[in-house]
């Protein structure tokens, strides 16, 4: 790239039909962008929307621009209603973006409205060398929309920096939307499963109490049966009492043999009863646990959409003002994403690896010096989960156990703590 920052001029297609077709790294031209001669250092200037090569208004549109601010900007020229859907409002303004008319100028000062403090910062960039490195850190500190917008419309970018920032990007798209996926199929899964055991249990319920009504009433009527027959016998017999008795106890044998049957029926639908009894508390109680699992992963992923779009205006925003969080356990190579997630949700990450190389006396002094701890259940050993436990008590810590080690589930808990921080404080 030349020194004096020559201004951009991105070549782009007008073909309305590749707009609708898959982003594609392969199908992006060999040359992203072209160059007039250099023009004095006076007259450098960024690169406008519509200068852009049509292979890059969809991940700048997508990437950049919220939904809500997207359907915002395109009601301000009347281009869209509210029955318009998200994938209609990106398809209009990715085919506006294209076109140097009064359309791409506004969704061009949306863009620059609503990343103004990311293009100021890439603003110190110089040359290719610092912008690179100023887009590295972003992508550390998952700031990647306003640092996408910066880097890309710079001038001094070059065509390799616009081609390796897109490529993170689109790769970035397809890591978050599968494991998101992963998690909705199971979840899914476990709603259908316990679906088909409950209507499981209905039946078996039915039968039973079914069964159980049907010996009732085989007792009722053996027993009215038999009453019947004793007072009949009480009446006198005319001679031959021999035969008579021989009658009345074979009748009392058989019925007695009758009455047993019926009552070893009985224990039998009962212990079914117990049992189906069983089954139904353990099934309940794993449906409450789906719940919970739900719940997490929902919050975990508010959380990741957070992290990716963190000036989206959340319903809860994650933004500690300088707390400490202890992050005790966890795996040694998550260190560094831990810490660069908290600091982006502006607190400051200490770590205890729960007593494998970092000794376990020096928990009660990161426990006195935090705000928050957390520890993740399925990476921390029981003894160091129980001691921390003791002394977040001791000390009068808010402590979160986490789900898993992942970022997503520190990222939730951090979420958790600032939508309860104002009760707390109410209550002091």
């Amino acid at each position: 790239m030349s020194g004096g920052g020559a201004e951009l001029a991105i070549r782009y297609s007008a073909r309305p039909n590749a707009l609708m077709k898959p982003v594609d790294l392969t199908a992006i031209p060999a040359m992203l962008v072209t160059r007039p001669p250099p023009p004095p250092a006076a007259q450098r200037r960024r690169t406008k929307l519509w200068e852009f090569g049509s292979s890059l208004h969809c991940s700048i549109i997508g990437t950049c621009l919220s939904t809500q601010e997207l359907r915002q900007v395109l009601r301000r020229l009347k281009l869209a209603d509210d029955h318009a859907t998200d994938h209609d409002l990106h398809r209009l303004a990715v085919g506006l973006a294209a076109r140097h008319d009064e359309a791409a100028k506004q969704l061009n000062k949306a863009l620059d409205q609503r990343h103004k403090l990311a293009v100021a910062q890439f603003a110190r960039a110089t040359d290719e060398r610092a912008l690179r490195a100023q887009w590295s850190e972003a992508v550390k500190r998952g700031d990647i929309p306003g640092a996408y917008w910066a880097a890309l419309t710079h001038p001094a970018t070059t065509q390799a920096v616009i081609r390796d920032a897109f490529g993170e990007v689109h790769m970035l798209s397809h890591l978050v939307g599968s494991a998101n996926r992963a998690d909705l199929r199971r979840l899914c899964q476990l709603e259908a499963d316990k679906a088909a055991l409950e209507a499981k249990l209905a039946r078996q319920q039915t039968a039973f109490h079914a069964a159980v009504n049907e010996r009732d009433e085989q007792i009722a009527a053996l027993r009215a049966s038999l009453s019947e027959r004793i007072i009949a016998d009480a009446i006198p017999t005319p001679p031959d009492p021999a035969g008579a008795d021989a009658a009345l106890r074979g009748l009392v044998i058989d019925l007695e043999k009758r009455l047993s049957a019926e009552t070893r029926r009985r224990q039998a639908a009962e212990e079914r009863l117990t049992s189906a009894t069983t089954a139904l508390a353990a099934e309940r109680a794993a449906h409450a646990d789906a719940e919970r699992t739900s719940a997490a992963l929902q919050r975990e992923l508010d959380a990741a959409e957070t992290a990716l779009h963190p000036d989206a205006a959340p319903a809860e925003p994650v933004w500690l003002h300088g707390d400490v969080v202890l992050y005790v356990g966890g795996r040694p190579h998550q260190t560094a994403h831990l810490r660069a997630a908290a600091e982006a949700a502006g607190a400051k990450l200490l770590h205890h690896d729960g007593g494998i190389e970092s000794h376990s006396s020096l928990l009660p002094g990161l426990v006195s010096r935090s705000d928050l701890v957390v520890f993740p259940v399925d990476c921390v050993s029981h003894d160091a989960a129980l001691k921390l436990k003791a002394l977040c008590r001791q000390a009068g810590k808010r402590y979160v156990p986490l789900r898993t080690s992942s970022v997503t589930a520190l990222l939730a808990a951090l979420q958790t703590f600032v939508s309860l921080r104002p009760q707390a404080e109410a209550a002091e």
